[in-house]
Parts: C-alpha cells; structure tokens; sequence
C-alpha cells in the first residue's frame, strides 16, 4: 500500500488535470524521501475508489510513470518504485558560450540521481507555452530563463512557487517567486563607471544595440544616464548594416556578431583595438580573453548563476537573488 504520509490529495476542481496530480504526488513522495525503491503502489482500483476517479485516469499517470522509468509493474503484484532519479527541467532562451556556462555548472553541483532535461524558447511564445504545457507533472523542479511577452506570466502560473526558479532578467516575477537574477540597469551603469577613464581616451562612445537583439532595452537608458553623467558624446546604432567604425570611437555592444565586425573592421583599415578604436563586450564568454589581445566584458557571473540555481534544487530552499554584474578588462578598451 501507498505510505499513508503521501497523501493524493486530488483536487477534482483545479486546472492541472488528475492524471497529472497523481504523477505530481508520486514523484514528489520519491524526491521527498518519502517513498523509495521498491516501495509498492496502491493498485489502480484503490487510487479510483479512494479519490473518486476514472481507471482511465489512473492508468495514464501510471503510463506516464512507467515511461519516464521512475515505476515499474509486475504481473499479479501490481506497481512499485523503480528509481529515486529526480528530473528537473532548465529552460534557456538560446544557444550561446556563456550560456554553456551557466549549464555546465548547473549540472555539475547537481547530484547523480538529478537528470536535467533542456529546452530552449528562442523568444518563441508559442515554443514556450508548449514547453511548459508539455512539462507539467514530469518535473521535480522548473529552473526558467522567461522573456517579455505579455502571455509568459499565464503560462508560469501553472507551475507552484516552490518549485519554479526564474533566472536572469527579472521580468514577470512577483514578490513570492524564487529568482536569481542579473541587473541590467545599474549595476551596468556602476561597471561602466569603473572604465570612465579608458573611455576618456576617445572622443564618442557608441552603443550598438541591433533590431534583432533580444537583451533588456533598460540597458540602453542606463548607458544615456552614464554618458549626461559624464559628459560623453555618444550614440545608439540599431541598424548593424549601417556599423562602420570610426576612429577615436569605443563601442560598446550586446551582439557578438557585431564583436566579429568589429574585428573585421579593425583588421581592413588597420586599426589597433584599445588605441584607435575601443571595444567593450557584454556577456563573458570562455573565448573572449583569448580572442585578439584580450576583449573587455562586462558580464554576470554566469559559473556563479548555474551554481546557485543548483542550490535551489539540492537545498530545496527559497531563494531571492541577484548576481553580482562585474567589468573586466582587457586589451581591447
């Protein structure tokens, strides 16, 4: 029988559909310590007349469990725990070096029975609804990278506080979620202060922030802010195909692609990076201090991100966070 300190608990009025309750509670009594390997199931006749549900019902979540691997059946004996193996699911915006990173070091500080399952949105809200909708009941804990869209906040409704983690930018979270988040705005601006005398070797500053790029517009106010401040001329460059590097110009940039023109671009007219013509990069990457002489970041600590984010699935602790933005420099500023 079922430990009598795992409690279904169904709730035959809410959104998440019954199968996935049932799902919800067995692996979360697995992650709880509360049911172990070879702990046996109460059948699927006594789940039905317990709770008031349908065989077809309890036959689903039972499928769903057996096809993740975390149950198994036994002709004549009926269902028991196969693995105490956790699944978490990590879902990133896209594909890039840093965060590499973040995913490395998330999953190194996780224990061996946690399997990590990505999934990537691209700023895609349809990819991301379906992500989460597919995802609901299967995981112990959600770790989201969200995004500005108006329909994320519905979509991260469905899943509990205490097991939902949002990362990186702090858009769509209220007061009771768990985040560990980066500041795009002042602490931006505090970095870009700590280059104020590299900057004063140039006569205007550049900011290119291209349509295409997805990174927080607050970032672009914080660098007008630093500029009046300081008394920089400067400029914003969103169109890429009008980036033609001037010199006694810095550029300071979120898009790798234009680092790439920019290089480019220095090697064609014979410019040296950090005396004609200066670079600073946002986000660190393992790359960037080997690439020409050194380029000079201004990044999160995205090591330090993938290891907190491990914390809140190994501590099973709230946390509400943000992690240090930091400037670093090199040859190229």
């Amino acid at each position: 029988m079922l430990k009598t300190n795992l409690d279904l608990n169904i709730n035959h009025v809410g959104d998440i559909p019954k199968y996935q309750q049932i799902v919800i509670a067995i692996t979360e009594g697995i992650a709880k310590n509360l049911l172990h390997i070879g702990d046996a199931l109460p059948s699927v006749n006594t789940i039905c007349k317990d709770n008031q549900l349908s065989r077809d019902t309890v036959f689903k979540a039972y499928s769903i469990l057996k096809d993740q691997g975390v149950i198994e059946s036994v002709p004549n004996k009926g269902y028991y725990v196969a693995s105490e193996t956790r699944k978490v699911l990590l879902v990133l915006d896209t594909f890039k070096a840093y965060k590499e990173v973040l995913y490395h070091s998330f999953t190194n500080n996780l224990p061996e029975n946690v399997i990590t399952d990505v999934q990537f949105h691209h700023y895609n809200i349809d990819n991301f609804k379906t992500i989460i909708n597919n995802s609901l009941g299967k995981y112990y804990k959600y770790i989201v990278m969200n995004f500005d869209n108006s329909e994320v906040p519905d979509s991260l409704s469905k899943i509990s506080n205490e097991k939902l983690l949002l990362i990186d930018w702090n858009i769509h979270s209220t007061k009771n979620n768990n985040y560990l988040f980066q500041d795009f705005g002042q602490a931006f601006m505090n970095s870009l202060a700590e280059a104020t005398a590299l900057f004063k070797k140039y006569k205007q500053i550049d900011f290119v922030y291209p349509t295409f790029t997805n990174h927080p517009i607050e970032t672009v106010s914080y660098f007008k802010k630093y500029c009046e401040k300081n008394n920089f001329k400067y400029n914003i460059i969103t169109n890429s195909n009008e980036f033609n590097i001037e010199k006694n110009t810095a550029y300071i940039s979120v898009s790798d692609r234009i680092l790439g023109l920019f290089l480019e671009q220095c090697r064609d007219k014979n410019f040296e990076p950090g005396e004609d013509v200066g670079f600073l990069s946002y986000n660190e990457t393992p790359m960037k201090k080997f690439i020409y002489k050194g380029i000079s970041v201004i990044s999160t600590d995205f090591k330090e991100l993938g290891t907190k984010a491990a914390q809140f699935i190994t501590e099973d602790a709230p946390i509400q966070q943000y992690v240090a933005t930091k400037l670093t420099l090199r040859e190229s500023l």
